[in-house]
């Protein structure tokens, strides 16, 4: 009796549910590797099950070291129904945030990323925007990052997400908060984070998706 209860009542909260945000990297599949990742045991099959269902579907992933089209690739490549429609990221997010208010980055990111940058000027920074790096987080390109926003009058640091570590299949790596906080710490300056956790990343993901807040929303995160 208590199982038909529970199946009742998980079906009555499935009903009230009109969209579904997914993180990638820890949820769906492991990063790292000479393969590039390996998913995780039926995150494939669950993410067909979830479209099927009609429930609108966002990716949302802090993911820095690819552009969102060769991210996609990668995972339609491990098995994932997923298009780069689909995918909420930080560094587009970034790019609407820099053209808004007239900021020039230096950037601090992996040179796969780079291309997402393409139609931002980057002449005279008058910023500093940090990614997952990985590794171009050297101690000369930090100190680059550090000298260009200490040298700034009133400095902005804008960072692609603040997670402290992530997994990939040989082990933990250092995630882009480490440095973030470290440039904090050497700055006197608080970051602006337009990745994960950050409100307005997810409201991006809401609104792309067509469902207001304060409609029922899951979201399953690592």
């Amino acid at each position: 009796m208590a199982a038909q209860d529970g199946g009742a009542k998980m079906a009555a909260w499935a009903r009230g549910v009109r969209g579904l945000l997914l993180d990638i990297s820890g949820v769906l599949y492991d990063s790292g590797g000479g393969g590039g990742g390996a998913p995780i045991a039926g995150s494939a099959e669950a993410v067909r099950k979830i479209k099927a269902s009609g429930l609108k579907l966002r990716f949302c992933t802090n993911e820095t070291q690819a552009t969102r089209e060769k991210f996609v690739k990668k995972l339609q490549g491990l098995g994932f129904d997923i298009s780069v429609a689909e995918v909420t990221a930080p560094a587009p997010a970034a790019c609407r945030l820099l053209k808004e208010r007239g900021l020039r980055p230096h950037l601090l990111v992996h040179d796969d990323l780079v291309p997402e940058f393409a139609e931002i000027d980057k002449t005279n920074p008058n910023c500093v925007v940090v990614g997952d790096a990985a590794e171009n987080f050297s101690y000369a390109n930090v100190n680059e990052a550090f000298r260009v926003l200490i040298g700034l009058e009133k400095p902005v640091l804008i960072s692609l997400g603040r997670g402290r570590y992530y997994k990939e299949t040989d082990g933990l790596k250092l995630d882009v908060g480490a440095y973030m906080k470290a440039l904090e710490y050497a700055c006197d300056v608080e970051a602006e984070v337009v990745g994960k956790p950050a409100k307005a990343f997810f409201e991006s993901a809401l609104a792309e998706m067509g469902v207001p807040p304060q409609q029922d929303i899951r979201m399953s995160m690592k």
